[in-house]
């Protein structure tokens, strides 16, 4: 989560389809040369996806992402948003998990909130300036903003001093101010200083053991201590804007944080008051015997002698005899149906109480209207539908001291192809344009940079660039051509059209750069003038012993 496009990252891009939005600003239009929905390519013989947070991610198409990990396309939901980021409108940000909720609470005015951080091992670049953007978009929209400094994670993953830690945190949150966060209406920190962030964090290191440090990040034996808190208290970050009330919370991440996404999210169920599920008898079922017993529910007519009071061992009978594989979910769902005999098969809502104190407990059965029965370790609901139930749930947790977590939700942008092809790294100056570049070293930067173009004039004017694999135009749909989509589309039309030719395309590129930047870096001097007024500690090193 707080580590995007990192300095020194062996994270290589992934290869997309970059086409312009249509001229009326909506989505890319998905013409027959688009055969994947991802925008991928069908790559023969591709890599499988490795996300790692602080490593080498390498993936071939974005379509492995949706169906190895759950990662839901975000064109899926693009209609649900109001007023999309441009971005958004330009398959930029690609994916999504749950994503609804936060367009639900901005077409609804109802709180939420957006929060994103940055590693500060290096030089804030254009590709951190997608996030900040991401941030800003949705501070704009409504939400509450957060945007945070990961000062331990860079301590302890990658031994930044922290004289040079204060230094690169300067400089991040001075850009994202420069680009337009509103620290009056957000809130900016760092996790060094953040003691409700590092509370939150033991509580939920609690809920977390090494097994799942090893199967989601490969730590092992010589994983020190500190790297493993570090990722604790990235999930307090992920959590912490729901501290005071539980409200949905978007992260807007590159694909390689992912695992951290999924931890979250996971972390945030386990800490619940409540699990609410569906049931149908007193017993317990896993998920896959839930879905097989709703379908001998839902078949009662044809074994039940009471239609209405359909019985457990009749369900399990016709599920035997059900024309489906002989699962072992299956054997076990007819095995539990059989033994409750004639106990009457009856769909409910079930509050499993996870770590509910016995007063929130008590509370719950009282506010649960209807037909309700209470058990030692749940309470079954017969008159009240799954939302209704979450609603309630989360409502009581809260009034009892529980956090009530909504899961977080997050969307995922493309990589920035490098300037000279392959990745963007700041370990390799010429292939990306840093924020405190100089206008001109941007310019000699963009001018330099390598394109898509054909090999001579005429072959272009002939076949046309290939846009989708030009890092030059790259610059224009993520940051030249800002809202404008209409100039976006101009440029990609114009390049595979075979009407611009690569030494004009880049000398307009290289001059938008040099103008970016150099008012990029005037608002950053104004706001370099205005830190003192900020609630954020800049030395964190002269408070710390050593230093180091």
């Amino acid at each position: 989560m707080t580590r995007e496009h990192d300095t020194d990252s062996e994270t290589e891009p992934i290869s997309n389809d970059r086409t312009p939005p249509a001229a009326d600003g909506s989505a890319p239009q998905r013409g027959a040369d688009r055969a994947l929905p991802d925008g991928g390519t069908d790559t023969e013989g591709a890599d499988d996806v490795a996300l790692d947070p602080w490593g080498s991610s390498t993936v071939s198409d974005y379509r492995k992402l949706f169906e190895q990990f759950g990662i839901e396309e975000f064109d899926a939901v693009l209609d649900e948003v109001p007023n999309p980021h441009y971005l958004m409108r330009r398959g930029v940000i690609f994916g999504h998990r749950d994503y609804r909720p936060i367009a639900a609470a901005m077409r609804n005015d109802e709180p939420w909130a957006v929060l994103s951080g940055f590693m500060p091992t290096g030089d804030p670049h254009i590709g951190h300036k997608m996030v900040f953007d991401e941030i800003i978009w949705h501070q704009q929209q409504g939400g509450d903003a957060y945007g945070l400094i990961a000062d331990l994670e860079a301590h302890s993953a990658r031994g930044l001093s922290w004289e040079e830690i204060d230094e690169h945190a300067r400089s991040y949150v001075l850009s994202l101010l420069a680009l337009g966060f509103d620290p009056e209406e957000g809130t900016l920190y760092r996790q060094s200083t953040n003691r409700e962030v590092q509370d939150l964090a033991f509580e939920l290191g609690i809920e977390a053991n090494f097994s799942e440090f090893q199967a989601i990040y490969g730590f092992d034996g010589e994983t020190d201590i500190s790297h493993m808190q570090s990722v604790t208290t990235q999930m307090a970050d992920i959590l912490y804007p729901q501290l005071d009330e539980p409200k949905p919370t978007v992260i807007p991440v590159g694909p390689d944080q992912d695992p951290h996404m999924r931890f979250a999210r996971d972390l945030a169920e386990r800490m619940r008051f409540f699990k609410v599920t569906d049931a149908f008898a007193s017993f317990e079922l896993t998920d896959a015997e839930r879905e097989l017993v709703a379908v001998a529910y839902d078949h009662r007519e044809e074994y039940a002698e009471d239609e209405a009071m359909p019985r457990c061992g009749e369900a399990g009978d016709w599920l035997a005899d059900y024309e489906t594989s002989a699962t072992e979910a299956r054997q076990s769902a007819v095995e539990k149906l059989r033994n409750a005999g004639k106990e009457p098969l009856r769909p409910r809502v079930r509050f499993f109480a996870r770590h509910a104190t016995d007063e929130a407990f008590d509370a719950l059965v009282e506010a649960i209207d209807g037909e309700k029965r209470r058990y030692e370790s749940h309470i079954d609901a017969f008159e009240m539908d799954h939302e209704a139930a979450e609603e309630l749930a989360r409502e009581v947790e809260a009034d009892h001291g529980g956090y009530g977590f909504i899961p977080p939700s997050s969307i995922y942008h493309r990589f920035m192809t490098g300037l000279t092809g392959g990745k963007m790294s700041s370990s390799v100056p010429a292939s990306h344009i840093s924020l405190l570049d100089d206008p001109e070293d941007g310019y000699d930067k963009v001018r330099s940079a390598t394109t898509g173009g054909r090999e001579t004039a005429e072959e272009q004017r002939e076949l046309g660039g290939k846009a989708d694999e030009c890092p030059v135009y790259e610059l224009y749909a993520y940051l030249l051509s800002g809202d404008d989509d209409e100039f976006a589309k101009e440029v990609y039309d114009e390049c595979v059209g075979g009407e611009r030719l690569c030494g004009g395309c880049k000398e307009q590129a290289a001059e938008l750069m040099k103008e970016f930047l150099a008012d990029h870096q005037e608002k950053r001097e104004e706001w370099a003038e205005k830190l003192d007024e900020l609630d954020f500690e800049f030395d964190v090193a002269g408070e710390r012993a050593g230093g180091n």
